[in-house]
C-alpha cells in the first residue's frame, strides 16, 4: 500500500494588473521582456534606465505589486522575483486619417493590459 503524500504547498504569489494602458502592446513587451524573473530590486533598477515609454508604465506597475505582496500577502520585499510579466493587447480606438481623393485610411490606437506576478524565492 502506498502513503498518499500532501504536496498541497500554497505558493505565496502577488499580482498588480494595469488596464487600458494607452501603448502598444508590442513596445511594452520590448521593457517587460528585459525584467521577466529578476529580483524587485534588480527590475527596478533596470527599468530607471530604459528610455523607453513603456518602462514608465511598468515601473509604476512593480512598483503596486511589491506593495501588495508587502501589505496583502505579508511576504520579504528582499525574496521576491517577477515570477510572471505579460502585456496583452486591449480594445483598439478607431481614428480616421484622411487621404487623397476623398478616401479614409483607419488609424488603431492600441491599448495594453499588463500584468505583473510576484512570488518569493525560497
Amino acid at each position: 500500500m502506498e502513503k498518499a503524500v500532501n504536496t498541497n504547498t500554497e505558493v505565496k504569489k502577488a499580482t498588480a494588473t494595469l488596464r487600458y494602458a494607452m501603448i502598444s502592446p508590442r513596445k511594452v513587451r520590448i521593457v517587460i521582456d528585459l525584467i521577466r524573473n529578476k529580483p524587485v530590486q534588480e527590475a527596478l533598477n533596470i527599468l530607471k534606465f530604459i528610455p523607453k515609454r513603456g518602462a514608465r508604465f511598468v515601473e509604476k506597475l512593480l512598483k503596486s505589486a511589491i506593495a501588495n505582496a508587502e501589505n496583502n500577502h505579508n511576504m520579504n520585499v528582499d525574496k521576491l522575483y517577477i515570477a510572471e510579466i505579460y502585456a496583452n493587447g486591449g480594445p483598439m480606438l478607431k481614428r480616421i486619417r484622411p487621404r487623397a481623393q476623398g478616401r479614409a485610411f483607419l488609424i488603431r490606437k492600441r491599448t495594453s493590459h499588463i500584468t505583473v506576478v510576484l512570488k518569493e524565492r525560497e
